[in-house]
This record gives C-alpha cells, structure tokens and sequence, in this order.
C-alpha cells in the first residue's frame, strides 16, 4: 500500500507542469492514500451527517415492494456490491472513474464507496483545486475576480487526474463548462449522479443556514439548469428515481449508498462490455 502511495506522488511529481506545482502536489499526497472509511451498510440518503443518523435512528428497512407485492426487508446489500465489484474489476483494466452532477453528499459517499469496492484513489477535483490556489479562500477570491485563471487551474487538475488511472474522481462543475474539460473527462467513464433537488435542499438547509428551503431550491434549480447539458454528455446516469422504480420503492431517503453503488457498478460493467465489443469489431479478419 505504502508503496502504491509513493509511486502515486512520483508519477505527479515528473509529470505535473502547473504554476501552482507544491500546492496541488501537496493536496494530491493528502489525497493520496486508498478509501478505508467504514461505510455503515445501508447508509440512507437523507444522512449528511451519517454518524448523528446512526446514532439515533440506526440502519432503515428498505420500504420497497416484491414482483409479488411483498415488502422486501431489511437487506444488507454489501456482499452484492463486492460481488459486482470483483466482476467489473477486471473488465475496468484500471480504467478512471470521473463523477460529474450537482456537488452533494450522495455523490461523494458513492465516490468513495466505489474507491473502496474497486481498491481504486479517491479525490474530489474541487479540493484539489481549492488546495492548488491556497484554501477556499483564495479560490472564492478567484471565482469573484479572476474566473479564467480558476477554470484554467481546473483545466489543469483535469489534465494531470486524466492521465492516470485506477482513480475515482468527485468532478467539480468546471469539469463539464468547456469542450476542453469534457474531452479530459473521455480519458475515463463519466457517470452523471443524478439526485432529487429536493433531497439535495434538504441537505443544504440542515447542514447550514444558507437560506430557507425555497430559496435553497431555487438556487440548485438553477445550478441544474446551467449545467445540465454539460451532466448529459456522461456515459451514463445513475438516478436515484431510476433505482428507487427499479425496487419498487416509494420514498427516495430509503434508497442506500450500496444500491446507488451497485446500479453504478452494473452501468460501469455494460460501458466496458460495449468498448470491448466494438474494439473486436474493429480488428481485422
């Protein structure tokens, strides 16, 4: 493991050309090391503090129904996802994982679930980005005076994630504003996380006082809008909506991060399934 690491800031430290060189390779060895956080089975939606939603209300039952109309139970999907995981793997060959749609906790946790299941790296290009300009700070003060300068340190990170492999990457919305950060972003498989803007205002509003909930809406209504067209150019769509008709289940907060994870897993091994097709068909006879 320790190894790994190593070879991982190597590899960034001869092939990294941005001004910015010692804060982005600094944020890349805090980064660096493989996910070992321990995911609760069945973590719910609505947890964007996971550990507080444990504590008082513990693991929810999957309000979810058979073909037969039957309620499916309370299920520990762990081991399905570490089946499919060890399917894909191979098929993967170490190909990256880019992760774009509105910044939430869903996202993130799904990221960092699959970094586990894969033995994949984690990072969050945004934290990158805000650790390679000097903290959040001086990446607001960019986004407020100096836009180009921060879109092209995006560009940059991009650059340097892309030519790697065995990541999972947590993509900012700077990742789908240019043709530029789209084609970095074909380097890998891009899957569009797409939550519920209520589920993600909800989020927003306990997790701070930004704002009353309309408000907050409004705002990622917005975002969703500007960005869309740039989310749809993925390779695929992991949507809550889908997986919750897919079991059958009426209420988005009990849809789990296993469940998202799995669907993404399952979407990541057509996506591989079909490059190889075609790249067989390609050869000659």
């Amino acid at each position: 493991m320790e190894k790994a690491s190593n070879s991982l800031v190597t590899h960034m430290n001869t092939t990294l050309s941005l001004p910015l060189h010692s804060h982005l390779l600094s944020a890349v060895s805090s980064h660096q090391t493989f996910s070992h956080h321990a995911h609760k089975s069945c973590l719910p939606l609505r947890a964007s503090l996971p550990s507080l939603y444990y504590s008082t209300r513990g693991p929810p039952s999957l309000n979810c129904a058979n073909p037969d109309g039957s309620k499916v139970g309370a299920v520990d999907s762990s081991l399905a996802v570490k089946k499919q995981a060890a399917d894909v793997s191979p098929e993967l060959k170490g190909t990256s994982i880019f992760l774009v749609g509105m910044q939430n906790s869903l996202k993130t946790s799904l990221g960092k679930m699959l970094a586990d299941m894969l033995r994949y790296y984690y990072f969050d290009s945004d934290s990158l980005v805000e650790e390679a300009v000097g903290g959040a700070p001086a990446a607001k003060s960019f986004r407020e005076k100096d836009e180009m300068a921060l879109h092209e340190s995006e560009t940059e990170v991009l650059m340097q994630l892309s030519s790697m492999g065995r990541l999972v990457v947590c993509a900012g919305n700077g990742a789908v504003q240019s043709s530029t950060n789209l084609a970095l972003l074909r380097h890998g498989i891009s899957l569009w996380i797409d939550v519920p803007l209520d589920i993600m205002a909800r989020d927003v509003c306990e997790a701070s006082s930004s704002g009353s909930y309309p408000e907050v809406t409004d705002q990622l209504a917005a975002l969703y809008n500007k960005y869309r067209d740039g989310y749809a150019t993925a390779d695929a769509i992991i949507s809550v909506q889908k997986v919750a008709s897919r079991l059958g289940c009426d209420n988005f907060d009990d849809i789990t991060i296993e469940e998202m994870t799995l669907e993404a897993l399952r979407e990541i091994q057509k996506l591989t399934r079909v490059k190889k097709m075609l790249e067989e068909a390609a050869r000659p006879f």
